[in-house]
């Protein structure tokens, strides 16, 4: 008996595409960040077809902007900002990566991953900050409103602190060096299999779905 294609279940668009991380962020006073690296992870048992786009492509150099990725395994795709200007401060561009079937031409799914140039790591850190504690008195401010006696308030549910815990493990598990990495400083009984990062990619895909249908 022959083994049953999977081509025919396969649904154009419907293919959840795993891809880290899913923002990119350069600085133009830290040439460090200039160059980012995208990481495409081929979970199925099929071999897939990748091809990333941009809707500033002047702006940006995408090294193997085309290619393969083998079942389960993943791939590195090195994205760099040619064009930092004080005029492109803030600017939100978009990188499409669709991916197919090797031998279908129809994107079977597709990613969308922003970038964005900002002036100074400092400064970013600076207003995130500040952003954080506006919502730290924003959240005690409720918290002593709801606290009140005589007022009935509905509490929203969210996500569990054990889904936030694995979601946390999982986003650390795709940040830790891959086996076989010998430049890495991290301890190698830190190094993960690629085996082993494509079930946290997956990991994480299903707690983002739940969270966000929380």
């Amino acid at each position: 008996m022959h083994q049953q294609k999977r081509q025919p279940e396969l649904v154009e668009g419907n293919l959840p595409v795993f891809v880290f991380p899913t923002e990119l962020i350069f600085y133009a006073d830290d040439q460090s960040t200039h160059k980012q690296v995208l990481t495409l992870y081929n979970p199925y048992e099929f071999a897939l077809k990748f091809k990333v786009l941009c809707t500033t492509p002047n702006k940006y150099v995408v090294i193997d902007a085309a290619g393969a990725v083998k079942p389960q395994c993943c791939v590195d795709i090195v994205i760099r900002h040619r064009d930092v200007r004080s005029c492109h401060y803030g600017v939100i561009d978009k990188f499409r990566l669709q991916v197919s079937e090797q031998s279908q031409r129809k994107a079977l799914g597709r990613k969308e991953v922003i970038a964005t140039l900002l002036p100074s790591a400092k400064e970013q850190q600076k207003e995130e900050e500040e952003k954080r504690i506006k919502e730290h008195l924003t959240e005690s401010v409720f918290f002593e409103q709801s606290c009140q006696p005589g007022k009935n308030r509905a509490v929203s549910s969210g996500p569990s602190l054990l889904t936030v815990f694995l979601g946390v493990v999982c986003i650390a598990a795709l940040m830790l060096p891959t086996l076989g990495d010998m430049e890495s400083l991290v301890p190698l009984y830190l190094h993960l299999s690629v085996n082993q990062k494509l079930v946290a990619a997956y990991i994480l895909g299903l707690i983002t779905m739940a969270i966000l249908r929380t």
